[in-house]
């Protein structure tokens, strides 16, 4: 490939992510990863290192990338040319299953192969996804050469702890992180950050998420159809703009964001009890969860038999968590939501006021794919005096920055 020659569909106008696949166990994973990136929305490109084609194939890879396979064969070919420089105007770099030969060439600033000679050219983020054994992922040079790659501000994600390799070694800090993740990161990298997206720079941001489930019995439950988006988007907001983060949500099908504390519950008792303690520390906390308004007065031990007539269920009310956080608010921002039907202006406000929350989010569950499960929402920021804005229909993640931008108005300076 000549220096100037174009590269395929040159005129498409999805970002490139250029995937690196490393020689470790976990390139097994890098066709899934391919496949999430470009569900994501990336078209994608990939070069794999030579121990990289010892666990996984070439077809594979380039089935995956929808795009040719880069190899250290394809540039010292007989014609070669400047294919790491061609390589390298790319929007994302994403290094798959990087071990500690990968992550030392780079921090050494060796250009050996293709691998390392475009990391050295490329201008745009990169994210390492190392895998590797734990005692060479804990190695003090392994750890010095990721300390140098952070300072040049290259990203991480993982090792996660689990089981990895494929003989047995058992479980540890090692793992690669799965593609799905690999693929949210990636693009949220690339989201354009509003103009203060360090203004949540070292804050303790509490963010709760999902829905609660009450159980009647070990299995039946009272619950709803919250997915969790807006909340795990409003954490990776608020992770994305520095600040320290604490997602507590319910039983959700998200994967858990990197970057964050993440602690799972399942009732509204267990929520009560993880942000009250969560919150002590926090200056914002924004409550988007969906909380069951009550509970089984008594939650039977065993499964209860279907009976043929009419039966009755006491319920009891759940704590009222907002209005809790609200009595011992101090100088915490507190954010809430609310989901009304009609008259939802004047009953945000009155909640606002009642639970001392310095705005709440409107919105309509009769609006189509904007309330439980969509990937947009069209909210009303509402003030405790009565003062609304009626946002447009967006996405959740502009959603959540908008929200942040406007809580970060209100916290106290440090």
């Amino acid at each position: 490939m000549s220096a100037d020659a174009p590269y395929p569909l040159a005129q498409d106008l999805r970002p490139v992510a250029l995937v690196i696949v490393a020689g470790s166990i976990a390139a097994v994973k890098a066709p899934s990863a391919l496949r999430r990136l470009r569900e994501a929305g990336f078209q994608t490109r990939v070069i794999a290192t030579a121990a990289a084609l010892n666990f996984t194939t070439p077809l594979s890879l380039s089935t995956a990338a929808d795009a040719p396979l880069h190899t250290d064969q394809t540039w010292f070919g007989p014609q070669p040319g400047a294919e790491h420089l061609l390589l390298a105007h790319a929007d994302m770099v994403v290094c798959v299953g990087a071990g500690a030969d990968l992550l030392s060439r780079a921090a050494l600033g060796r250009a050996s192969d293709l691998a390392s000679a475009t990391l050295l050219s490329v201008r745009c983020p990169v994210l390492w996804v190392p895998a590797m054994n734990e005692r060479m992922w804990l190695h003090p040079a392994v750890q010095t050469n990721v300390a140098l790659l952070r300072s040049w501000k290259h990203h991480f994600l993982g090792p996660e702890y689990g089981p990895f390799g494929s003989h047995g070694e058992g479980e540890g800090l090692g793992r690669m992180a799965e593609p799905e993740t690999i693929a949210a990161l990636a693009w949220g990298l690339l989201t354009p950050a509003p103009q203060d997206s360090h203004d949540l720079q070292g804050r303790r941001v509490v963010v709760s998420a999902g829905p609660t489930r009450e159980y009647l019995d070990p299995v039946r439950f009272i619950s709803n159809p919250s997915s969790g988006k807006m909340g795990f988007a409003v954490a990776e907001a608020a992770r994305d703009r520095g600040a320290r983060v604490t997602l507590i949500s319910g039983p959700v099908n998200l994967p858990d964001p990197p970057g964050m504390e993440v602690r799972h519950i399942e009732s509204a008792l267990e929520l009560r009890d993880a942000v009250m303690e969560a919150a002590g520390r926090a200056h914002l906390v924004v409550m988007t969860a969906a909380v069951a308004d009550y509970r089984a007065a008594e939650r039977a031990g065993e499964k209860q038999p279907k009976v043929a007539e009419e039966a009755t269920l006491r319920l009891v009310p759940n704590p009222d968590i907002l209005a809790e956080l609200g009595g011992q608010k101090g100088e915490r921002v507190l954010v809430g939501f609310a989901m009304e039907t009609h008259a939802g202006v004047e009953r945000a406000a009155a909640k606002a006021r009642r639970k001392n929350a310095d705005f709440i989010l409107l919105n309509y569950p009769t609006q189509e794919n904007t309330a439980f499960g969509g990937d947009d929402n069209q909210v009303t920021l509402v003030r405790p005096g009565g003062a609304s804005e009626a946002w447009p229909r967006m996405s959740k993640l502009e959603v959540a920055h908008r929200l942040l931008t406007e809580a970060a108005k209100l916290l106290p300076p440090e």
